[in-house]
């Protein structure tokens, strides 16, 4: 099982002098002597460095305290989440699970080989407890590609103690700089050994010249999909809070787009690939959609008055959720584990590596751009329209669910369009959602009273009162009647930022 933490540290420079004085950063009481560690690590990345290229590091390393499979993925400057695993003589396959979105189904071989002598100071606070640990790290690198090169530093390392306040980070700074020692230019160690024995060391990417065109637009929001996709792989398999939805929301995104701007990218290419985003975005949904109505049930069990809560609501509510939960979870992991997944980010790579451009993808986004939010909102203009005409029942229900979906292609194209239309567009991308957050309440409301039904059925069959469930559908039930007497009201002000 690989464990996960946090880290917070900063690199410097240094010429061989050892580490200043540091007795003197505000908080520290003693500057502890930790000994010397000698620390052997071996950097595994594919044959072009893709790993690296994402500025993400894996590494099996022995010595020192923490021996062991090591895998580091970026969060902020000098923040990265590092996970560990023991040490094998192979990959350990939960590692190479959460690099796949990367790797895909190329090897990993080792690249690099660092050697560091690392001399260990700790700074503790009046009661001893550890507030930053700092090294003075000797290093050896070798090249284990292409040319073999070799290359020696020296660098400070201060690490942020678990818990800590990154505010103390300054302090030290500030006092090492101070004496004369300046932050190294380079992310990591990785990367400077890349950069200084043959290899790329800083990260590569695409093409991204500032778009001009229509098609340069819609490219550049579609790549940012696919790269939201890819990054939050991982995330999604060491299910971190929110994770699946944004995941979900971006292969939203990009199939929205797809059909929004037909008359800038060839369907013919772009159909096919977005029949696989909506098989994926279904597979992530299931999930999604029962953690939403789990979440809503609970909170509405929560405001009910004691004495309306009868029976073992929320145990059985807790069950439900949690069986559900789990079963949706394992149904994720197999398919971001199956070769039909893989087979989606190829063709999104192919799609953006050598884009099906129409003729007015060369045109000028004021023009091509408008055009297509305009279509856009049309739609959507005839479905509320539509729906606002319906006997309510279960027949509104539907149409109201269809002008929500198209609430989001509207709010999607005018995204994509923001860049290069402006004000207009983002003003009606803010309308959209408004628009789209009252029609997902309509909707959670109708799965509200479906999961509530079920509840019900479940509790009566168990010998349990399902007089609570009913209270609660009456709820959903009055909340969906007051979304629906608060539409046109949201529709008439909605109209009103479509000056597209």
């Amino acid at each position: 099982m690989a464990d996960t933490k946090r880290e917070i540290e900063r690199k410097y420079e240094s010429d061989d002098s050892g580490l200043p004085d540091l007795t003197g950063v505000a908080g520290v009481a003693a500057v502890l002597d930790q000994g010397v560690a000698d620390l052997d690590a071996t950097y595994y990345d594919t044959a072009d460095e893709r790993l690296a290229a994402s500025s993400i590091t894996l590494r099996r390393r022995t010595g020192g305290s923490d021996a062991g499979w090591h895998l580091k993925f970026p969060v902020a400057s000098g923040v990265r989440d590092e996970i560990h695993a023991p040490l094998s003589d192979r990959v350990p396959s939960t590692l190479g699970a959460l690099v796949r979105s990367r790797v895909r189904d190329d090897d990993l071989a080792p690249v690099v080989r660092l050697r560091t002598t690392r001399d260990v100071r700790h700074l503790v606070d009046l009661d001893g407890h550890l507030l930053a640990e700092v090294s003075v790290d000797s290093v050896q690198a070798e090249r284990l590609t292409g040319s073999g090169g070799k290359a020696e530093w020296t660098e400070i390392e201060v690490e942020l103690a678990d818990g800590g306040d990154p505010a103390f980070l300054d302090k030290v700074d500030k006092r090492l700089r101070k004496a004369g020692v300046r932050p190294s230019e380079a992310p990591s160690k990785l990367a400077r050994a890349l950069a200084e024995t043959g290899g790329k060391g800083q990260p590569r990417h695409e093409d991204r010249a500032e778009p001009v065109t229509a098609g340069d637009h819609v490219l550049a929001y579609v790549r940012a999909q696919r790269d939201v996709i890819v990054e939050l792989d991982p995330a999604v398999r060491r299910d971190v809070e929110d994770s699946v939805h944004r995941m979900r929301v971006a292969t939203r995104r990009m199939r929205s787009t797809f059909k929004s701007y037909r008359k800038i990218l060839d369907r013919a290419v772009t159909d096919p690939v977005g029949d696989e985003l909506k098989w994926f975005a279904g597979e992530l949904g299931a999930g999604r959609d029962q953690e939403v109505l789990a979440e809503r049930i609970s909170d509405a069990v929560r405001e009910l008055p004691p004495a309306l809560v009868v029976g073992p609501v929320r145990n059985r509510l807790r069950s439900w959720s949690t069986a559900r939960s789990e079963d949706a979870r394992r149904e994720i992991i197999d398919v971001l584990n199956g070769p039909r997944y893989l087979a989606l980010l190829t063709s999104l790579d192919a799609l953006l590596a050598d884009p099906p451009l129409r003729a007015a993808a060369a045109g000028q986004p004021s023009k091509e751009l408008a055009k297509a939010v305009r279509k856009a909102y049309d739609v959507l203009a005839g479905l509320v329209d539509h729906a606002l005409v319906t006997p309510p029942g279960k027949d509104r229900d539907v149409a109201l669910h269809e002008a929500r979906k198209k609430a989001k292609r509207a709010r999607y194209a005018a995204e994509a369009a923001a860049p290069g239309l402006g004000k207009p567009a983002s003003k009606l991308k803010s309308s959209m959602k408004d628009l789209q957050k009252l029609l997902g309440e309509h909707q959670d409301s109708v799965m509200g009273r479906e999961a509530l039904k079920e509840l019900a059925e479940q509790a009566h069959a168990a010998g349990e009162h399902s007089f609570t469930y009913g209270v609660l559908y009456t709820a959903e039930q009055r909340r969906a009647e007051q979304v629906e007497e608060e539409l046109p009201g949201v529709w008439k002000a909605t109209r009103g930022a479509a000056g597209i």
